[in-house]
């Protein structure tokens, strides 16, 4: 097993949910922690509370991914020793939405694509050169059932997951002949503030979405992505699908009655 003591490793989306829980697995393995999300003062009350408990070094990064110029000058302007990226979580993403494609709000089709895939390319863009100079790295990008398995009102969201399915593909044989590892980890129902996102912050109709289950949890995949990345460095998994117990398909449940 890789050890991740001083690791750096970027995390995108890391204010809550999978995000903040990958913070917390990997702060707890003694990485250093580079942190980028939208939500400023969530992200330092995360990094506070993550110092206080493992007395890790924490570099934040106030980021909106969807902004190439953003994420470029980020990266471009990491302070010495925040700039050699071991690992690059591509974590950041959303969905808007449950409606048929041909009654869909394009604001929330092009504020998924932005993120979902335009964000994840930038990140990846900027931050894997160094990793193929240094010949060493990983790059785990956030997937979804979604991306294997196109469901009702899912239209663009689907198609933004089965993108990340491609682009974790593709990097993949880019990449060969290095030692950069890609990754792709496509959970299902995970309970965190995704379906409140997608409805739009209606707590009732997201709340729905998990009764009668047991949904993963964002410390669930975070377990995952730390098994994933502290293989032996000649093993890399190319992809993972997760889901509860209580889920057999994108669209097939089991809830107790």
């Amino acid at each position: 097993m890789i050890s991740l003591q001083n690791q750096i490793i970027l995390i995108t989306g890391a204010s809550s949910g999978i995000g903040a829980a990958c913070a917390r697995i990997f702060a707890g393995a003694g990485a250093k922690l580079i942190l980028a999300a939208r939500r400023w003062e969530r992200l330092q009350e995360l990094a506070n509370n993550l110092k206080e408990e493992f007395g890790v070094e924490i570099y934040l990064l106030h980021l909106d991914v969807r902004d190439r110029s953003a994420v470029e000058y980020a990266i471009a302007n990491l302070p010495p020793g925040w700039s050699d990226i071991d690992i690059l979580i591509n974590n950041a993403g959303l969905s808007r939405g449950l409606d048929k494609l041909y009654e869909g709000d394009i604001q929330g089709w092009e504020e998924m694509i932005d993120t979902n895939i335009s964000g994840l390319l930038y990140l990846s863009r900027y931050v894997v050169p160094g990793m193929v100079k240094r010949d060493r790295g990983h790059i785990v990008n956030l997937g979804s059932i979604a991306g294997h398995q196109t469901y009702p009102g899912g239209n663009v969201y689907c198609a933004t997951k089965a993108a990340v399915r491609a682009i974790s593909e593709g990097l993949k044989q880019d990449l060969l002949g290095t030692r950069v590892r890609v990754t792709s980890i496509d959970p299902g129902m995970v309970e965190t503030e995704f379906s409140n996102v997608r409805f739009y912050g209606d707590h009732k109709r997201s709340d729905k979405v998990y009764q009668g289950l047991t949904p993963l949890t964002g410390d669930d995949v975070a377990d995952v992505i730390f098994f994933c990345v502290t293989r032996s460095p000649h093993v890399n998994i190319n992809e993972l699908i997760l889901m509860p117990v209580d889920q057999a398909s994108a669209t097939l449940v089991h809830r107790q009655s």
